[in-house]
């Protein structure tokens, strides 16, 4: 089911609902997705209404919630300002599709279409970057997820096999950036996965990339669990030395970002990419759930 409703002061947003979960989508500015939670549940993603980034195009505004960007990272075309309305198609009762004019800086228009399931928590996301130019563009779609705080994000790591001849090569890539602190207490290193815990208290920034090859990643708040699964694609060479898979945080601030291979966008050409989102309930172990 879609309706229309106000959602912090936002007049012009669009409910999706089902017997167990609801999303807010917003139409006065984005797009982005604002809400993700069981029905009568918290939101599990984040909500930043104050936070801005000034750049020589304008005031970039985070606001919260799920957003398509282009990658590799770039000041200012990454920060283009998208404060205003975007058209929307509602193609059925749990569909949706948001189209944000074309950029008049970079040439790029950003389409999100948002499939809700008709019972369960399941959620599709379909990200596409379109050039409306007429030069070509080297780009990836990049869907970033700012998460509410108080949890702490889990990226897995490949099957662990003890040394041997058959383990003399390595079996993914990691990229760090030049603030990326590995005695940061934050952070957590175990067999099977990493973990960027959250923390209000510390206000530097953290970040990391992986190739990730078992295609999700998750964020565990309490005892709600999201997951987010995203493809890995063979031979594809992804941003940000070969990253699917970013994790990000700085204070109450925390975002789960995937990304599309990089490609070669000739005019009128467009770059897509999926996630698929899932919320479970009442999670004490999330390994019994993801490995």
């Amino acid at each position: 089911m879609i309706k229309s409703r106000d959602y912090h002061g936002f007049p012009n947003c669009l409910e999706l609902s089902n017997d167990v979960v609801k999303l807010v989508i917003s139409t006065d500015f984005g797009p982005r997705i604002l809400s993700y939670s069981f029905d009568g549940g918290e939101n599990i993603l984040g909500w930043h209404p104050d936070a801005a980034v000034e750049t020589s195009l304008g005031t970039w505004k985070p606001y919260g919630g799920h957003r398509l960007w282009r990658a590799p990272e770039n000041m200012p075309l990454s920060y283009a300002p998208d404060n205003g309305p975007v058209a929307y198609e509602i193609i059925n009762e749990s569909r949706v599709s948001l189209t944000q004019d074309t950029d008049p800086h970079s040439q790029i228009q950003k389409e999100i279409t948002v499939s809700l399931e008709h019972t369960g928590s399941r959620v599709s996301l379909d990200h596409r970057l379109t050039n409306r130019g007429d030069t070509s563009i080297e780009i990836a779609a990049w869907a970033l997820t700012i998460m509410r705080p108080g949890g702490e994000v889990i990226v897995p790591n490949e099957p662990f096999a003890p040394y041997s001849p058959e383990t003399l090569l390595p079996v993914r890539s990691m990229t760090l950036w030049s603030y990326t602190d590995f005695t940061d207490p934050r952070w957590s290193f175990e067999k099977d996965c990493i973990k960027l815990r959250v923390d209000e208290s510390i206000d530097s920034q953290q970040k990391l990339g992986v190739l990730n090859k078992k295609g999700w990643a998750a964020y565990k708040r309490q005892d709600t669990l999201f997951v987010k699964r995203f493809a890995c694609e063979e031979d594809a060479v992804y941003p940000d030395m070969n990253s699917n898979n970013e994790v990000y945080t700085a204070g109450g601030f925390v975002e789960i970002e995937t990304l599309s291979p990089l490609v070669t966008l000739t005019p009128g050409r467009a770059v897509e990419h999926a996630e698929e989102w899932k919320l479970h309930a009442g999670v004490t172990d999330f390994r019994s759930l993801l490995f």
